[in-house]
C-alpha cells in the first residue's frame, strides 16, 4: 500500500532525525521522504522531494528554524510544524514562528529518549495527519493585516474601572496567530476583560502573552492564581493549569488556577473556563470559539448561553486553520454570529455598544 503523507524532517540532531523518522513511519499513512540537518539543506530537499508536511527544528546552526520557515514559504505551500525545546528562547522563537505561518508545534521532551514515549508518539502522528488536511491557503487567510488601526490610549486615566462585560475566548491549533487579529483591535478603555484558553504547554503561554501585550492596548498577561479580574486586561491561562472564574463575597470576579485532571486530555480546557463563568451567572458575557482541533468549548458556550444569556461568536470555516472547535460550536445551535476572523473584534466592539470610546 502506498503511503499518502510525505514528510520532510529537519533537525540538526542525527538522533532526533532518526527517532522522528521511526515514529512517523510506524503510521500506515506516513512516509519520511527526506531529512535535512539544517535550514539550507531543507530548502534544497523541499525542491527535490515536494513533501506534504514539514517538521522544522526551531534551534539550528547556519539557518535557524524561523529564518528557514520564512524562506520555505517562498517556495512551498506545505504546512510546517515546529519542533521546540522547553526553554525561554525556544518558546519565544516558537511564538514568532506561529506568527510567521507555522501551523503548530511539538515540544521536545527534556530527555531525548522520552520522545519515543507512547503519548509523544501519538501527538506527533496526530499533528502530522492533521497538517496534511489543512487547506494550503489557511496561513495566508489569517495573515495579520497591519494596515488595520490598532487602538492605543493616550492617557491611563481614560481606562474604565468598573467591570461590566466578560469576554471569554477558546482556541487551539492556529490560535496564537488568530489571537493577533482579535486582541489588538479591542480598545483598552472598554469596561470589559478578556479571559483566554489557548491549548499550549507550560512556558509558551507566557511568551504568547508577552507578544500580544506588545501589540495591544489591553494589558495582556499570563493569568495568576487569585488575582482579581479588571477591565482593560486580557488573561491567558498558563499551560498545564485549568483557569476558573469565581465570584467573591464582595461581588468581584477572581481567577482560580488548578491542576485538576485534564479534560479530554486538555489542561487548560476551554470548557472548564467557560463552565466556571456560567456558574458565576455574571450578567454580560461574550463567548468566542476560534480555530482549533476537537470540540473543546462547545459545552461551555451552551452553559454560558443558558446561565448568562451570553452572546456567542464562532469563527467561520474559511478563516480557520482547523475547523474543529468552531464547527462543534455551531452544531450546538447556540451561536449568535459566525464571522471571519478579521471581523471578530469588530463584532465584539459593536456588541459592547461602542465605536472606539467609552464614556
Amino acid at each position: 500500500m502506498t503511503k499518502s503523507i510525505g514528510v520532510l524532517v529537519v533537525d540538526d540532531s542525527a538522533f532526533m532525525r532518526k527517532t522522528l523518522t521511526d515514529i512517523l513511519e510506524s503510521d500506515i499513512d506516513i512516509k519520511v521522504v527526506a531529512t535535512a540537518k539544517d535550514g539550507l539543506e531543507a530548502l534544497d530537499k523541499v525542491k527535490s522531494f515536494s513533501p506534504d508536511v514539514i517538521t522544522l527544528d526551531v534551534e539550528m546552526p547556519a539557518m535557524d528554524g524561523l529564518k528557514c520557515l520564512k524562506e520555505l514559504q517562498k517556495i512551498t505551500d506545505a504546512p510546517v510544524i515546529m519542533l521546540s525545546g522547553l526553554t525561554k528562547n525556544g518558546a519565544k522563537s516558537t511564538i514568532e514562528a506561529l506568527e510567521a505561518g507555522a501551523i503548530d508545534f511539538i515540544t521536545k521532551p527534556a530527555g531525548l529518549f522520552d520522545i519515543a514515549g507512547e503519548a509523544k508518539k501519538k501527538e506527533i502522528i496526530e499533528k502530522i495527519r492533521m497538517a496534511k488536511h489543512i487547506r494550503k491557503s489557511s496561513s495566508k487567510a489569517i495573515k495579520v493585516e497591519t494596515a488595520r488601526p490598532i487602538i492605543h490610549l493616550e492617557h491611563e486615566s481614560k481606562r474604565n474601572t468598573d467591570l461590566k462585560v466578560l469576554i471569554t475566548i477558546g482556541t487551539s491549533t492556529g490560535g496564537p496567530k488568530a489571537l493577533q487579529e482579535v486582541i489588538p483591535f479591542i480598545p483598552g478603555n472598554v469596561p470589559a476583560a478578556v479571559v483566554i484558553v489557548q491549548h499550549m504547554p507550560p512556558g509558551f503561554t507566557k511568551s504568547l502573552a508577552d507578544r500580544l501585550n506588545a501589540i495591544s492596548d489591553l494589558f495582556v498577561k499570563e493569568a495568576e492564581d487569585n488575582e482579581e479580574i479588571k477591565p482593560g486586561y486580557a488573561y491567558i491561562a498558563p499551560g498545564d493549569f485549568h483557569l476558573e472564574i469565581h465570584r467573591t463575597p464582595k461581588n468581584s470576579l477572581k481567577i482560580r488556577l488548578t491542576q485538576a485532571p485534564p479534560i479530554g486530555g486538555l489542561r487548560p480546557a476551554v470548557n472548564v473556563m467557560m463552565n466556571s463563568i456560567a456558574a458565576t451567572r455574571f450578567s454580560n458575557v461574550i463567548g468566542v470559539i476560534m480555530t482549533g482541533m476537537g470540540s473543546d468549548g462547545s459545552e461551555g458556550i451552551v452553559n454560558i448561553k443558558n446561565s448568562n444569556k451570553g452572546f456567542i461568536i464562532s469563527q467561520d470555516e474559511k478563516s480557520c486553520v482547523v475547523y474543529g472547535m468552531p464547527k462543534s460550536a455551531v452544531n450546538t445551535g447556540v451561536v449568535d454570529a459566525v464571522v471571519p476572523l478579521k471581523e471578530i473584534a469588530e463584532v465584539i466592539v459593536k456588541y459592547l455598544g461602542v465605536d472606539q470610546v467609552w464614556t
